[in-house]
């Protein structure tokens, strides 16, 4: 894939980044949340942090799908593999994240388990007709960006009759857990002026969802695409809107996200998927009608009902803060085990593991790190 180059022009960059400091107003802060962990490593691995006036902070938010897997989804996982032999496949980010007693997938493998990292749900199909014999679980994660494809593979599964593969579905939905962070907003929780949303999750759903955040909340909002100068535009378009007093939903990433999103992936996502009463998420607890499961047409394919396992109430690994960061409360480095006993290649949270996680993004790119302070 090539970038275009004026999306890292550092000659606009300088242009944008005077545009902002002339435009903030010194008298006060500005704290912008990325939802989207993408965001948070384009911020860091550019240096965008260090172009914008001191008094202008950006706050990480809790947009990486495999940070947001709570524990038990993980031993549920590892409970199938051990108590019913199955093969489970899924995507190589998960396979390092910490479970119950920091077990992980990859330890599971290691210890006899048939753990299987997959790079596209065609490969786990293609597991499922190679190997007959195997009863085949895909771990689906992810928000809507990668649940479309979940949907296809279904569907696939269906036409082709495969008897052995079906699907343990952790797909999640953006809106509700923006909700829940913005409703613990304020004294109790983190403060902000503004949101950038997800590129890749607007996509597929559009701007309309985000309708609620200035309707309830009396935030602006941008959809900002991945590049450093969309994440710069985006600011600035932000530090307007505030300035001006106004609050909307504005799409800066224009050339890939329309009002109504992706039409036929969410014909697919309707027809296969239904919400959930109520789904745990680390960091922000059960959140209502905030994840998918299979609907009822499509039972029989669902791991959950056909692989029943029980597990027990997970707790995070002593002095992790990932939780804490997903809401935006805590910056990484304000993390006791950041650094010095965890790191990427020994891993305490999961924050550290994805490439979308902030401690990870703070890690590759910590000579970009900044002071903590504005984000609280």
């Amino acid at each position: 894939m090539k970038y275009v180059d004026e999306f890292r022009d550092q000659q606009l960059a300088r242009q944008l980044a005077a545009a902002i400091a002339a435009e903030v107003d010194p008298k006060r802060e500005y704290r912008l949340m990325e939802f989207c962990g993408g965001h948070t490593h384009a911020i860091f691995r550019y240096g965008v942090q260090q172009l914008m006036p001191p008094n202008l902070r950006f706050v990480h938010g809790p947009g990486c799908p495999v940070c947001v897997l709570p524990m038990a989804r993980l031993d549920q996982a590892m409970a199938m593999t051990h108590e019913h032999g199955v093969t489970l496949c899924t995507y190589g980010d998960l396979m390092r994240v910490p479970a119950s007693g920091r077990q992980t997938l990859l330890k599971a493998k290691a210890a006899g388990a048939d753990v299987r990292m997959i790079y596209s749900t065609q490969d786990v199909l293609r597991i499922a007709r190679d190997e007959p014999e195997r009863q085949v679980v895909f771990m689906a994660i992810g928000f809507e960006t990668t649940t479309p494809p979940t949907a296809v593979a279904i569907l696939q599964a269906r036409a082709e009759g495969l008897k052995n593969l079906s699907f343990l579905c952790n797909h999640v939905l953006t809106p509700p857990a923006l909700r829940a962070i913005l409703a613990l907003a304020g004294p109790e929780g983190v403060r902000l002026d503004g949101i950038l949303g997800p590129s890749h999750v607007s996509t597929v759903i559009g701007t309309q969802p985000y309708a609620f955040v200035p309707r309830e909340f009396g935030l602006p909002v941008v959809i900002a695409g991945f590049e450093p100068l969309d994440v710069m535009q985006s600011a600035l378009m932000l530090v307007r809107q505030i300035n001006d007093g106004r609050r909307e939903v504005e799409n800066q990433y224009s050339r890939a996200v329309g009002e109504g999103g992706n039409t036929r992936a969410l014909e697919l996502m309707a027809r296969v998927f239904v919400t959930r009463p109520s789904f745990e998420w680390r960091g922000l607890g059960f959140l209502p009608e905030s994840a998918l499961a299979l609907a009822e047409d499509y039972a029989d394919l669902d791991a959950e009902r056909r692989f029943p396992v029980r597990v027990e109430a997970s707790h995070e690994i002593k002095g992790c803060e990932c939780p804490a960061i997903l809401r935006g409360l805590k910056e990484p480095t304000e993390c006791k085990l950041f650094g010095t006993v965890c790191t990427p290649d020994n891993p305490m949270g999961a924050c550290m593991v994805s490439s979308e996680g902030a401690c990870a993004a703070y890690w590759s790119h910590r000579t970009h790190m900044p002071s903590s302070g504005l984000n609280r």
